[in-house]
């Protein structure tokens, strides 16, 4: 026989019909076939061709170059052996091919199709009366799996032309679905769909619910729907259900909800506009004998999946359920255990992807040097320079609306630890974050782990590094920049902190935080309370984030930090030692790289919390303070 392939390509026709009976040829066949070639579909049905002893070639031909095959269970196709043959080859090429079958109930009760009972099982068991119990094995098989096919049933219609219209309608539907070139030549999306074709397994037999997660951005939905394009033809049914994000509001009673949303996705899984049901085992009625594809798209809260994918029971042999979310907790609390993580792209394929929308082209293989001649012929080295630069700062408010929305799901403390860590503690150990945190009313812990499941940052192996995506800082950056002053915690803009630190100005009792990038800053000098009135402060960070050769800070010797501080990092520090009323037994790092430093502090002070110290070019250093009181220390840096 040939194979499936060459014959799905030669043969001319796209739907198979197996039926028995002159009075289905007459009426019911003889009107969907003026359907068909109405809409340009052409037909084959077995009665084509003159039946032998066995079913011919040529009928296994146009039973396997079909798209789709249509079975009119009649009493009559009990009576014929042929038929159940038939039946036998059609449901194979689903299991090998992946056609497409639909039932036609003409007169029959599902039930009695299933389990060969009342009339039909009378006929079907006088066409078995002959044969081996092997064929009538077979036979009573197939029928109970195509009778679990939902179809039209021919006694539920008062009107025959309105049901070959819907059948119409929907072959149409199903033949037109081709694959779309949509997704053609996109960067690492084929790596992609080799991990979920391997995840999703369509040679398991069984219901699957698989998962694709991570950052926001990051291309999850490009990916499932690719993915959906690609397997669609594989099953009798498909949904993509997108924009899932938002359509479960709390207020509303949870029940109606679920209905809700199980009413708009049984509305478009069986093209029947305005469906209403009256329970929640609705999904479960309606598909459970269906072998369904189904997309939930951008889910964030438990009670989505509850009320679309509660149980795999709800869904035919060979379903598969795949849902995209930036938030892993949910998986686990629904049981999904298989998962893809989408990583962010390599640097290769960031290269590629930028030369792709840049310039409609991949990476030059033989090196960068013939890209920068193209970006030099396109526009001038200055106009570059001031792109990258308004890049590194200024977050596209597009991508920033992506973003914003993992970051607006976390409650009030989580999302001061997602600030915190974007602005103090990216690239950091997960140990020292927490020990940052652990005199505060906030669980660092659950915080972080919150945070990993909703892709908003990344912890390596052992919890040894935090690591958040730039984009992600940037984002962190403008949520702090739009708080209304009286409410911000962190302080960022560079003017707004000379003006606290030199004028005393502003309310500076929430403020927990600084990070003063003093690059481009000409001159600051230092208020004596200024630091000291800030009574919450704990992590303070002076900076430059590019060599500027300004260094011109004039700090008093009488200024004092706050006692509450835990994080003192500060480049440059311009004085020969720290103020005289110095307490440092809260603090936990201390970096005070290419400070003027010639010593830290006279005498012995309480060091039990300090972890890491830092001093590295500080090349006026005379001596070092004792550390005899610093059991925690880990890290000590004195190079150059």
């Amino acid at each position: 026989m040939a194979s499936s392939s060459s014959l799905s390509r030669t043969w001319r026709h796209r739907v198979f019909v197996s039926f028995h009976g002159k009075d289905v040829r007459k009426t019911f066949l003889s009107h969907l076939r003026k359907q068909f070639d109405y809409n340009g579909i052409s037909m084959f049905d077995d009665q084509e061709i003159q039946r032998s002893q066995t079913i011919p070639f040529a009928l296994t031909q146009a039973i396997r170059g079909s798209r789709i095959s249509i079975v009119v269970l009649s009493e009559k196709y009990a009576s014929s052996s042929w038929c159940l043959k038939e039946l036998v080859e059609i449901l194979e090429c689903k299991k090998d091919m992946g056609q497409i079958v639909m039932t036609i109930f003409y007169g029959v009760d599902p039930s009695d199709a299933r389990k060969q009972t009342g009339d039909f099982g009378k006929i079907f068991k006088k066409t078995c009366s002959r044969k081996t119990d092997e064929e009538r094995r077979t036979w009573s098989k197939a029928l109970n799996k195509v009778g679990n096919i939902a179809g039209e049933h021919f006694l539920n219609w008062d009107n025959e032309a309105k049901m070959i219209e819907t059948i119409a309608k929907d072959v149409l539907d199903k033949l037109n679905v081709s694959p779309s070139r949509d997704f053609d030549g996109m960067v690492g999306l084929e790596a992609h769909l080799r991990e979920m074709e391997s995840l999703v397994d369509l040679n398991y037999d069984g219901v699957k619910m698989v998962a694709i997660s991570g950052p926001a951005g990051i291309g999850k939905t490009t990916i499932a729907r690719a993915l959906y394009n690609r397997l669609s033809s594989s099953f009798q049914l498909t949904c993509f259900v997108d924009n899932l994000r938002g359509s479960y509001r709390g207020g509303f009673d949870e029940y109606d909800l679920k209905l809700r949303l199980q009413e708009q996705f049984l509305s478009k899984v069986l093209n029947h506009n305005d469906l209403r049901i009256c329970h929640l085992g609705a999904i479960e009625e309606n598909l459970c004998d269906q072998k369904v594809l189904l997309i939930l798209d951008d889910v964030n809260k438990l009670e989505q999946l509850e009320a679309l994918a509660n149980e795999t029971t709800w869904f035919g042999p060979g379903s598969r359920i795949v849902v995209t979310t930036e938030n892993k907790e949910l998986l686990q609390q629904h049981g999904i255990n298989n998962t893809y993580h989408v990583g962010f792209p390599t640097y290769e394929q960031a290269i590629k992807i930028l030369c792709r929308y840049a310039f409609r082209k991949s990476y030059p293989h033989d090196g960068f040097e013939k890209l920068v001649e193209r970006v030099t012929e396109l526009c001038e080295e200055d106009e570059w320079e001031d792109v990258i630069n308004r890049l590194e700062t200024i977050l596209d408010q597009d991508i920033e609306d992506v973003l914003r929305v993992g970051y607006d799901s976390l409650d009030e403390n989580e999302q001061t630890l997602f600030l915190h860590i974007a602005v103090f503690f990216n690239y950091r150990g997960g140990d020292l974050v927490k020990a940052m945190f652990s005199a505060d009313n906030l669980d660092v812990k659950c915080g972080l782990k919150i945070l990993l499941y909703r892709s908003l940052i990344e912890i390596s192996a052992g919890g040894e590094r935090i690591e958040m995506h730039i984009l992600l800082q940037q984002m962190a950056r403008k949520v702090i920049r739009k708080q209304e002053p009286w409410k911000r915690q962190i302080l960022i803009d560079a003017h707004e902190i000379c003006d606290v630190l030199e004028n005393e100005t502003g309310i500076t009792s929430v403020v927990s935080g600084i990070s003063f990038d003093i690059s481009g800053i000409n001159e600051v000098v230092v208020s004596k309370r200024a630091l000291k009135r800030m009574s919450n402060l704990q992590f303070l960070s002076v900076y430059k984030s590019r060599d500027d050769g300004n260094d011109r800070m004039y700090i008093p010797e009488e200024m004092e930090f706050p006692r509450r501080l835990r994080l003192l990092h500060w480049e440059t520090y311009p004085n020969k030692c720290l103020p005289p009323a110095f307490h440092p037994e809260y603090y936990i790092e201390l970096d005070m790289r290419h400070s003027k430093l010639e010593y830290l502090w006279q005498g012995t002070l309480p060091l039990t919390n300090l972890k890491k110290m830092k001093l590295f070019g500080s090349k006026n250093l005379k001596e070092h303070p004792d550390f005899s009181n610093a059991t925690n220390l880990e890290e000590l840096d004195m190079n150059h």
